[in-house]
């Protein structure tokens, strides 16, 4: 079905919405959520909650592209799950290396506290993603909001272990730069 008619169901509040959603999507939403959380029944209730909060933002919002929209559902529903899990232990290591890895890009001695700070972050990370090659931009995404491991990385692009390494390493730096350019303190 295609996504415009499945986000009029969910505008008809018909539960055929959910359905349809967990035909077409529900392979991708649990491979993000297995990324992340490294454990089929944690990976397989946050995709089930996926669809409860899909349920429940749509509407309000009309998403343009839904796999997108989904895919940022089992993300942060994921990361939530992983962090109540892993409070007092570091059990994923792919994770944490990739929270790591950016870390050097985005830490400061001070959080964002405000929501407007933190959509203007967002946009200046969409607008520097917008700037790079197509492919790096790709190995980015599959690295930092996929979480996908450096193996996974080199097996989809058919590139060398040291060449993804060193284009994640290229791409952080000229993140940093554009962001200290765009006035975040790093």
């Amino acid at each position: 079905m295609e996504d415009s008619k499945i986000i009029e169901l969910y505008f008809a509040r018909d539960e055929k919405a959910i359905y349809e959603t967990q035909i077409k999507y529900g392979p991708y939403c649990y491979a993000i959520s297995y990324n992340i959380l490294h454990n089929n029944e944690d990976s397989e209730e946050c995709v089930s909650d996926t669809y409860l909060d899909t349920w429940n933002a749509i509407p309000p919002h009309r998403p343009s592209i839904l796999s997108t929209f989904i895919g940022k559902i089992t993300r942060r529903i994921s990361i939530d799950k992983y962090r109540k899990l892993n409070a007092k232990k570091r059990a994923n290591e792919e994770l944490e290396l990739s929270f790591d890895e950016l870390e050097e890009c985005l830490a400061s001695d001070t959080s964002v506290q405000d929501k407007i700070d933190e959509e203007h972050l967002v946009d200046s990370i969409n607008s520097f993603l917008a700037s790079i090659k197509k492919e790096d931009r790709k190995i980015f995404v599959c690295r930092y909001f996929y979480f996908d491991s450096i193996d996974d990385i080199t097996n989809r692009f058919n590139y060398s272990e040291s060449k993804v390494k060193m284009i994640l390493k290229r791409t952080r730096d000229k993140l940093r730069d554009y962001l200290i350019k765009e006035g975040y303190t790093i």
